[in-house]
């Protein structure tokens, strides 16, 4: 089972996966760590490439993060289509702990401090940017797109019934 988890910063992405990745005992990857590099620089075009072909090899994952090429070859994709503002709020309870230091799927020297202006931004600009290539990619491939704030184990438990008509 290839499951990607999809959506914009704050929407629960990291969240899920690893509580899917309990549930279904299947290891999880985050995009954060291919495309990330110290210091809060992004990896070129041919590493991340490199680092998304590598994740996708493996005979089973749960991806998070934001790529066309691992929404591509996932079995089930879940858009996790949650509201800006939303976002915004869990990007700043998630952020402030790791306001001086990196979080645990990022790479070294990654403080959030560095990043917040360009996390919001990237917040806002998703709807715009990113939601319809999702959603058009979508139209492809078996998946869900959750757009209403639900508690994590109901959508756990609903994704797992989903799995296991669908993809099993």
């Amino acid at each position: 089972m290839k499951l990607h988890i999809t959506g914009n910063a704050g929407s629960g992405k990291t969240t899920l996966a690893k509580q899917l990745g309990q549930a279904l005992n299947i290891p999880v990857q985050s995009l954060d760590s291919v495309v990330w590099r110290d210091g809060w620089v992004a990896a070129s075009r041919e590493e991340r490439a490199l680092g998304e072909q590598k994740l996708i090899k493996q005979q089973q994952w749960i991806i998070e993060g934001v790529s066309k090429t691992v929404r591509d070859s996932a079995d089930y994709v879940i858009f996790l289509d949650v509201p800006r503002h939303i976002c915004v709020t869990r990007c700043i309870k998630r952020n402030l702990p790791y306001l001086f230091r990196s979080r645990p799927e990022l790479p070294d020297n990654c403080p959030e401090i560095l990043i917040i202006p360009k996390l919001f931004k990237l917040i806002w600009k998703f709807p715009e940017l990113a939601k319809p290539n999702i959603l058009q990619s979508m139209k492809q491939k078996k998946g869900v797109v959750i757009s209403k704030v639900v508690s994590i184990d109901d959508l756990v438990v609903k994704i797992k019934a989903d799995l296991s008509a669908c993809c099993r």
